[in-house]
């Protein structure tokens, strides 16, 4: 080998490219690094690493499950059509995969692991990237699994088997029947799609989200000119209405829009026989935070004959 580890390090931090398209370039070119990147540049390989500065909003999300733990993960991409290209959903397929043996929620460590076709995740996401022309990114994962019972999939308006633009993982700790668990996971799932709720329980709820909410009724509640102590009832009953709005235990569940979730659990329970648990979900809703830029087409055009 006329190369060194060191080597292939330098030419991926130059090109972008893949650890195995870098190492079969520096093969051909016998070690000669700047005839290693000529040759990615040449393949287009090298591409990739000027393409990771777009914003990718796009994508899919995939969930997949295996025994009693399930795990939900989102690519990115820069454009919609790029989800519908048969390379990308086998790329987020085959990721989600990976991701069932990936500790935690660590998306550096499922970057890292081994990819099923050779070298890494990292790896074949750079190739996506040179091969298909669009920036794309990992951009997250989550895990649930319960010691006994059925963690159930769901995918929203699925673009493919187990991949769309929202995936949702139910967790359900039972000794209950197989066939009564998947039923009721199926059914919270298709509710956690619609509701959209942000935590579990109230308890587990973000301060920050608590906070902002506890001024904004502040405010409405001085704005009423009542009586201070009545201002603190106010303001402790809005709070106490978005906690049981948006935790997913005591929202309403949206089937029959009059019972909380918990007392849904608790009802299967007693038709399976068995103490069930709502333990965990994972709601993904395809690039929710991301803040997408608005381009304007012509303007780059005249900028581009500009110069």
């Amino acid at each position: 080998m006329a190369y060194t580890a060191a080597d292939v390090k330098n030419l991926r931090e130059r090109t972008g490219a893949g650890m195995m398209d870098c190492k079969k370039a520096l093969d051909e070119t016998n070690g000669d690094l700047e005839a290693a990147v000529d040759a990615l540049r040449a393949r287009g390989l090298a591409a990739a690493a000027k393409k990771s500065s777009r914003t990718a909003a796009e994508g899919l999300v995939g969930v997949a499950v295996t025994g009693t733990k399930g795990v939900a993960v989102e690519v990115n991409s820069e454009t919609d059509f790029v989800a519908k290209n048969d390379q990308f959903q086998d790329f987020v397929r085959k990721t989600t995969e990976v991701a069932l043996g990936v500790a935690g929620n660590d998306v550096d460590a499922l970057k890292a692991a081994a990819y099923p076709n050779g070298g890494t995740v990292a790896d074949a996401l750079t190739n996506n990237v040179a091969t298909i022309g669009e920036n794309q990114q990992v951009r997250r994962l989550k895990t649930v699994e319960v010691s006994n019972g059925i963690v159930v999939p769901y995918m929203h308006n699925a673009a493919a088997p187990n991949l769309g633009k929202i995936g949702v993982l139910v967790a359900l700790e039972s000794e209950g029947p197989a066939d009564k668990l998947e039923a009721l996971g199926k059914q919270i799932a298709m509710h956690i799609a619609a509701a959209f709720p942000l935590a579990l329980n109230a308890e587990d709820l973000d301060p920050e989200l608590i906070e902002r909410e506890r001024k904004i009724a502040q405010e409405k509640a001085a704005e009423s000119g009542k009586p201070e102590a009545v201002q603190a009832k106010m303001v402790e009953g809005a709070i106490s209405k978005y906690a049981k709005e948006n935790a997913l235990l005591s929202q309403v569940f949206v089937l029959d829009n009059k019972t909380p979730i918990q007392q849904v659990v608790d009802q299967a329970g007693k038709e399976a026989g068995a103490k069930i648990v709502l333990k965990d979900y994972v709601r993904f809703q395809l690039g929710e935070g991301i803040e997408k830029e608005v381009s304007d087409f012509a303007a780059e055009v005249a900028a581009a004959v500009a110069g």
